[in-house]
C-alpha cells in the first residue's frame, strides 16, 4: 500500500499516458509503466501489481477494438500461453532476471531487423511457440510486450488489427500471470483501490489513443512501432548490463 498521495496520484496518471501511447504508437507502454514503477514502489510486488494494471489497460483495448482482432492468433496463443504458465509457476524465482532481458530483446530485435519468419513458423505451431516462450519470460521479467508485438507485427500490417489482436493477447498473458503470483501467494487485497484507479486512468488514455490512431497512416505507424521496439530492446539489454 502506498502511503503517500502524490505518488498515488503520479502512478495514475502515468497508467493513463502509456496506455494512450501503447494505443498511438501500438508498443511501449507497458514497459515504460514497469519502469516508472520501478522508482516508487517495493521490488517485490511490482511484476504482479503491473500486471493486474496491464490486464485492464489491454482488456479495455481489447473491447474498444474487438472487431479488428485476429481470432486466429489469438486461438492459437492461448493454448501456449496456458503451457508456458504452468511451466513458468514451478519456476518463479529461479532465472536471474539479466539472461531473461538479453533473451527478450534479442528475439525483439530478430523479429523487428532479421529476415522475415517463414509462413510456417507464423502458423498455428509457431504461434502456439510464441505464446509458451512469452509467458514463461513474462513471469519473471515483466517486460514481455515488445516481443509478443514484434511477432503480431510480423503477421500484420494493418494498424488496427496490430493494435487489437496485440491487446488481446497480452489480456491473456496478464491474466494468467495473475493467476500463477495468487497461486504463489501474493496478496492484491492492500494494493486494489490503486490498480482499480490506474484501470480507469488506462481505459481513458486509450480511448484518447484510438481517436489518434485513426490519424496515422499504416505506413508511418509501422516505421514509428520498429523503432519504439529496437528502443525498448535497446532498453532491457542496458539493463541487463548494468
Amino acid at each position: 500500500m502506498i502511503d503517500s498521495p502524490g505518488v498515488a496520484v503520479f502512478l495514475i496518471a502515468c497508467a493513463g499516458f502509456t496506455s494512450f501511447v501503447t494505443t498511438t504508437l501500438g508498443i511501449g507502454g507497458g514497459v515504460m509503466l514497469i519502469a516508472i514503477m520501478a522508482q516508487v514502489l517495493p521490488a517485490e510486488i511490482i511484476i504482479p501489481v503491473h500486471g493486474i494494471v496491464q490486464l485492464g489497460s489491454n482488456a479495455s483495448r481489447t473491447l474498444m477494438a474487438w472487431r479488428s482482432i485476429d481470432w486466429s492468433v489469438i486461438g492459437a496463443f492461448v493454448p501456449g500461453a496456458v503451457l508456458g504458465a504452468l511451466a513458468g509457476s514451478f519456476v518463479i524465482v529461479s532465472l536471474p532476471p539479466a539472461y531473461l532481458y538479453l533473451t527478450i530483446a534479442g528475439f525483439t530485435l530478430l523479429l523487428c531487423w532479421g529476415p522475415k519468419i517463414p509462413q510456417i513458423a507464423l502458423g498455428r505451431t509457431g504461434t502456439m511457440a510464441a505464446g509458451g516462450l512469452t509467458t514463461f519470460l513474462t513471469l519473471f521479467a515483466g517486460a514481455t510486450g515488445p516481443l509478443v508485438g514484434a511477432f503480431v507485427r510480423q503477421k500484420h500490417t494493418d494498424k488496427f488489427i496490430t493494435v487489437a489482436t496485440f491487446a488481446a493477447a497480452m489480456s491473456v498473458q496478464h491474466l494468467l500471470k495473475i493467476f500463477v503470483f495468487q497461486f504463489a501467494g501474493f496478496d492484491v487485497r492492500p494494493w486494489i483501490l490503486l490498480t482499480l484507479a490506474m484501470i480507469a486512468s488506462g481505459a481513458f488514455g486509450t480511448w484518447i489513443g484510438f481517436k489518434l490512431l485513426r490519424r496515422v497512416s499504416d505506413h508511418h505507424f509501422g516505421l514509428v512501432f520498429k523503432v519504439i521496439l529496437t528502443l525498448l530492446a535497446g532498453r532491457l539489454i542496458w539493463q541487463a548490463v548494468a
